[in-house]
């Protein structure tokens, strides 16, 4: 897949710019919790579809916090972005696992660009492959030698506990999907299961970047993401090591 440089750099730039909006939101004393969360997702969105409409004004926009344009089926290129990953995340701040993605399907390609950026810690992953040394910063305990499952903290799947015995590991409770993709990303986990509700907003961005990172990407079934659906509601997914995929899908596929 050739990544278009413009295109790719236009999502960095605007998740990291919608990030730093968010975290100078983030300081405004007056706000806190659910209002600083509703209020960053307005901020975000019209902040991101603004600078679309301005710098791709032909292209079709999917966002979590807009109404759903269903001209976009018929569109070549459709944007799919979620302005604040991670809300509940976003109005606690002592937590840094929330994020913003930004991505951008094709037609007759899929997703050909993602850009997920974590703004608590100042770094935004683009699907260009460029190495990421493990890091730290978004788990909250050290890591051990076992292979690390992040999941949900409020909606963890019923088959967490079962992958997690399937692949010698333990599980990690996270914040926003981009986060948890981006801590397998980023070596601070091995792999990232969810099933029980997803929008294509959630997942589209972290997977472009998780797919350039060759990283296994697909359903708790094994079949693929697809995006750019009429019904946007893409409930599962599961992000890993390629090396594990194969043993976790032996589970979830029972549990799917």
């Amino acid at each position: 897949m050739t990544v278009t440089s413009s295109d790719a750099e236009l999502a960095g730039r605007l998740a990291t710019e919608a990030g730093n909006l968010l975290v100078e939101l983030r300081s405004d004393p007056s706000l806190n919790g659910k209002e600083l969360g509703k209020a960053g997702d307005l901020r975000s969105n019209e902040f991101l579809l603004d600078a679309l409409a301005r710098e791709r004004p032909g292209d079709s926009v999917l966002s979590e916090e807009s109404a759903d344009d269903l001209s976009r089926l018929d569109a070549d290129r459709v944007w799919i972005v979620d302005p604040v990953d991670g809300t509940k995340e976003y109005g606690l701040d002592d937590h840094t696992d929330w994020a913003v993605h930004v991505a951008l399907w094709e037609k007759g390609l899929g997703l050909t660009v993602g850009a997920v950026s974590l703004p608590g810690l100042g770094v935004t992953y683009v699907n260009d492959g460029a190495p990421v040394p493990p890091t730290t910063g978004l788990a909250r305990t050290p890591r051990g030698d076992k292979p690390r499952v992040v999941i949900s903290g409020s909606r963890p799947p019923a088959f967490a506990e079962s992958v997690a015995t399937a692949i010698g590991g333990e599980l990690l409770p996270m914040g926003s999907a981009g986060a948890k993709a981006m801590a397998v990303v980023r070596g601070e986990a091995d792999a990232y299961v969810h099933a029980g509700g997803q929008y294509e907003w959630d997942s589209a961005a972290p997977v472009a970047v998780a797919k350039s990172h060759g990283l296994w990407c697909s359903r708790i079934d094994g079949l693929s993401l697809e995006y750019n659906q009429r019904d946007v509601y893409l409930p599962d997914l599961v992000i890993c090591r390629p090396e594990l995929a194969e043993s976790i899908l032996e589970v979830t596929r029972v549990a799917g």
